[in-house]
């Protein structure tokens, strides 16, 4: 059997200045793939990367391309930092974040609020602790206690652990590291599914009691979000051309998140919703003569509003001038989930209305029952063990 070795160049790096006074790293190798094996040549800024260190790790991504992965892993130890660069240049988190408020360009990569938390997260904490450790130098000890140790609630440190386990299964895919199980696997961030607060939930008399505190636009917006349960990203993306009053239905097909209208949030969100007679009366009554463009546009851009904005301003003074402390826009996506269930709807009725993907959803983050509900039931069990008990 004959093997054949694996060609591996490191190149030649070194520090010049060049006339206009700016220092740069020259970093010189021979090109295989043209005939004659030429000498090319990259250039990185010195002011931009300090030190030789930082140079080479930010030249892992070309030595990679270079001579290719089997030979990149033969001869070097890929770091943390090199699939992070990759990964952000191949899903486009800098494109995504640049795209300005309005119609979104890119449809086919992240949401912007998943790519504005992923650079945050990345560029935060992933990169400064991690980016210059070689991948297999990072143990799952470590990171736990690394975890631990960021002032984060235990949901963002989940969500920081879960980008993670994301960068090592790239890492895999791109042949930087052989093919295992995933060491971050092993990582536990304890609290970070549990829920940190209850969920605020409304009865019919405090909903009434908040529209009539209400003005518009925010009145209507309210109504649509506890009467349908869309999330109010979902509410501010509507336009009238997803309403169709003859058929009684309306189609949630897109989202907005800080100004950027784009995809919805999971594949079963888009979907049809019924459209009650008493609710698309609402709704024409606040439609006037419009049949195109957006539900709600802002009546100082004309374009989306923020939700957040509303929620700071509007909608939780309004709910503390009513007695209700902390309400928040998803307060009425529980609210609309507790009051299915009280109307006896299956379990299967109220997941296709919620439009969750898993049904484990409906039943375990948005089960959660009004009192008024949970005293009835109670009821009904005891009246029938107490007349057992009095036969």
């Amino acid at each position: 059997m004959k093997f054949t070795r694996v060609r591996y160049q490191k190149g030649s790096l070194r520090k010049v200045r060049r006339q206009s006074g700016a220092e740069i790293w020259e970093y010189r190798y021979r090109n295989h793939a043209e005939a004659g094996n030429p000498m090319r040549q990259i250039t990185l800024s010195a002011l931009e990367y300090p030190t030789e260190a930082k140079a080479l790790v930010r030249l892992q991504e070309d030595l990679l391309r270079i001579n290719g992965p089997e030979a990149f892993r033969s001869q070097n130890k890929p770091t943390l930092g090199l699939v992070i660069d990759r990964f952000s240049k191949e899903e486009r988190l800098e494109e995504i974040l640049k795209q300005q408020p309005g119609e979104t360009t890119i449809t086919d990569g992240f949401s912007y609020s998943t790519a504005a938390g992923y650079r945050s997260y990345l560029n935060r904490h992933i990169k400064p602790k991690w980016g210059s450790v070689s991948l297999v130098a990072v143990k799952p000890l470590e990171v736990t206690e690394w975890l631990k140790s960021l002032a984060l609630s235990p949901k963002t440190r989940g969500q920081v652990k879960a980008l993670l386990h994301l960068l090592f299964e790239k890492a895999m895919l791109w042949g930087l590291i052989e093919v295992q199980r995933n060491p971050i696997e092993l990582v536990k961030v304890k609290g970070s599914s549990r829920r940190q607060k209850k969920p605020q939930i409304l009865s019919p008399e405090q909903f009434q009691e908040l529209v009539a505190a209400l003005k518009e636009p925010y009145k209507t917006m309210a109504i649509v979000a506890m009467c349908t349960g869309m999330r109010i990203s979902e509410v501010l993306a509507l336009r009238w051309e997803h309403l169709d009053f003859k058929a009684g239905a309306m189609l949630v097909q897109q989202g907005v998140v800080n100004g950027r209208i784009g995809k919805v949030k999971t594949e079963a969100s888009h979907d049809e919703i019924p459209l009650d007679p008493a609710f698309a009366d609402v709704l024409l009554k606040w439609k006037g003569d419009r049949s195109v463009g957006l539900v709600f546009p802002s009546h100082v851009t004309g374009g989306c509003y923020y939700a957040g904005i509303i929620q700071r301003q509007i909608l939780k003074p309004k709910g503390e001038g009513i007695g209700i402390t902390g309400l928040g826009w998803h307060s009425l996506r529980h609210t609309y989930r507790s009051l299915l269930d009280e109307t006896g709807a299956p379990i299967g009725v109220q997941q296709k209305l919620m439009r969750h993907s898993n049904v484990a959803t409906t039943m375990n983050v948005y089960g959660s029952a009004s009192l008024k509900a949970k005293q009835k039931a109670n009821s009904k069990v005891v009246q029938m063990v107490m007349k057992q008990e009095a036969a």
